[in-house]
């Protein structure tokens, strides 16, 4: 498995979509899952750049949760913006990213990212729940390069 195309079929695909419209639901955090084939940086820097390509560092409270994958080098980062990284239990992060190791050396990749969203979905509706007048802040759909 090497290439973006490979990685998910449509079908499961649209399943991640909806378990992020189910994960955003009751918060006014936003979850994103960006996928590409390889990058040459540091995983957690590549991230951090997708995070702030995809303008998820321009959410009003700082509560953008965004799951970067790099299918050939085998890599993945979840990663919070500061106001949900705050507010959530010290092991948050890595208790996620056990859930989605897990499924992921198992070949389950789209049960891994549709745990992990709604995961931080849970975490999110806590700490920033729906209010009147939140607005859905940026796209549902996963981003590729």
């Amino acid at each position: 498995m090497g290439s973006v195309e490979e990685f998910l079929n449509p079908e499961e695909e649209q399943e991640i979509v909806q378990a992020i419209l189910k994960a955003e639901k009751n918060t006014s955090g936003e979850i994103r899952v960006h996928i590409e084939t390889h990058t040459r940086l540091d995983h957690f820097e590549r991230a951090k750049e997708v995070f702030h390509i995809l303008k998820m560092d321009n959410t009003k409270q700082e509560n953008g949760v965004i799951l970067y994958i790099a299918v050939k080098d085998k890599k993945f980062v979840i990663y919070g913006d500061r106001g949900i990284d705050k507010v959530v239990a010290a092991d948050f992060w890595d208790s996620t990213k056990d859930i989605i190791e897990s499924h992921f050396r198992e070949g389950r990749y789209k049960q891994g990212i549709v745990e992990a969203v709604l995961r931080a979905g849970q975490e999110l509706e806590a700490h920033f729940p729906w209010l009147p007048g939140n607005q859905n802040e940026l796209s549902d759909e996963i981003s590729k390069s």
